[in-house]
């Protein structure tokens, strides 16, 4: 699922100013009489008051020091999302039973993370930390027991206040008995000392709903008495063509969950959950909006518990939008406005997204209530000008031909001035 993760990395750097901390100067006020550079410097963070879990059952996944993170602040104005999906926790590259960001960032030394969480909580947001993913040596692999594993997992949720996790189980670790034991077993323990968490539980989808190594990790589940708030499947990558493929294989994945744990089909659907590609998958399959609509009308009419995709990190337009034919883990390779897919999700959470431009690459000039031009890739601009793109005004910084507002973040070409009207 995560193979893009790897595309583009070094960003850490940047990612204060990229992945929402646009919301949260280091010493801005946060309204309560403390800066955040107070807040970043506490052991913990304050939990903010917890989401309905709708919420975080429809967070998307969000890497905040890779691939390009984009501002998770701009995202909520955008497309009404609260909820998002912060990836992945694993354990340290160079060995050991701690967590880190992505095996390089100790989660105990963060600070940059923790500001992203500020910003999306200070606008009335909050998030869920998947663990797990495709690449890197998952804590499951590393602890010795659930107990350990538990333990280091208590630390992101005690460090960060979550109110919510996900358990994203996929090759190689779930192909690993004594991993998966660790990983199943120590999520039913974060369960019952963190009374109200959220868990979800990510894996891979086939054709049959899941594939052998999947059943294996609901029997897990099964045999230790545990249930989560879902157990969602990711059906893409593995010859899934457009929504109809999707959506068989959710059916099929419905029927595993009643078998496994002798559920009828409305408790099994209301324990399942949906985890989509956006745009270009990366073994070129094609799921633009009109799949993203049909999977979540499914998902919505059988009550099913989850919808979420990887990632908002591709949530905008490549430059050519099909990117050369190209997977991209930063843009998703089909026409579209920026954060277009995120609105899927708030609208499974029952929110009321904001009007959505047109999908395309540019808006129709003095669309709405946008007053400047729409940005145009063949255009060369010059400082200060103002352009229309995905309803917000921008303002050039410099000059540039072939930037697309937004996809650079904030070190671009552009400034963002804010939603039109």
């Amino acid at each position: 699922m995560r193979r893009l993760r790897s595309l583009l990395t070094g960003f850490s750097a940047l990612a204060l100013a990229a992945a929402g901390v646009s919301g949260i100067a280091a010493a801005a006020g946060t309204g309560d009489g403390h800066t955040a550079g107070d807040r970043l410097a506490a052991d913990s963070h304050a939990a903010a008051d917890p989401l309905p879990d709708r919420w975080y059952a429809a967070a998307p996944y969000l890497m905040p020091l890779d691939n390009d993170p984009p501002s998770a602040t701009a995202i909520m104005d955008a497309s009404g999302l609260k909820a998002f999906q912060l990836a992945f926790i694993l354990a340290p590259n160079g060995g050991g039973c701690t967590p880190t960001w992505d095996g390089t960032a100790p989660v105990a030394d963060d600070t940059a993370v923790a500001g992203v969480i500020d910003a999306i909580r200070a606008k009335g947001g909050d998030v869920s930390i998947s663990i797990g993913g495709y690449n890197g040596t998952k804590l499951g692999q590393a602890c010795s027991t659930p107990e350990d594993t538990a333990a280091a997992y208590q630390q992101v949720i005690t460090k960060y206040g979550l109110h919510a996790i996900d358990f994203d189980l996929e090759e190689p670790e779930y192909e690993n008995t004594a991993a998966v034991h660790n990983e199943i077993g120590a999520a039913k323990i974060l369960q019952q000392n963190n009374p109200g968490l959220y868990v979800s539980v990510t894996t891979a989808g086939t054709a049959a709903g899941t594939g052998w190594f999947g059943q294996q990790m609901l029997n897990e589940a099964k045999a230790q008495g545990f249930t989560p708030g879902n157990f969602s499947i990711m059906p893409f990558d593995g010859g899934f063509e457009g929504a109809s493929a999707q959506t068989a294989a959710l059916t099929a994945f419905n029927g595993l969950l009643r078998s496994t744990f002798g559920w009828d089909e409305a408790t099994a659907y209301a324990h399942e959950g949906f985890s989509g590609m956006n745009g270009r998958s990366d073994t070129g399959e094609m799921f633009p909006q009109d799949a993203f609509r049909t999977v979540l009308d499914y998902a919505t009419s059988h009550g099913m518990a989850r919808f979420t995709f990887w990632s908002l990190n591709r949530d905008r337009q490549c430059s050519p939008p099909d990117n050369g034919g190209r997977t991209s883990g930063t843009c998703s390779s089909v026409p579209q406005s920026a954060w277009e897919f995120a609105a899927y999700s708030a609208e499974f959470a029952g929110a009321t997204p904001p009007d959505q431009p047109p999908t395309g690459p540019t808006d129709p000039p003095g669309s709405g209530t946008c007053s400047a031009a729409a940005w145009d890739s063949a255009t060369a601009y010059t400082a200060d000008q103002e352009v229309t793109y995905g309803g917000h005004t921008w303002r050039a910084k410099w000059w540039s031909q072939g930037e697309q507002p937004g996809s650079t973040g904030e070190w671009g070409a552009w400034e963002d001035e804010g939603a039109c009207g």
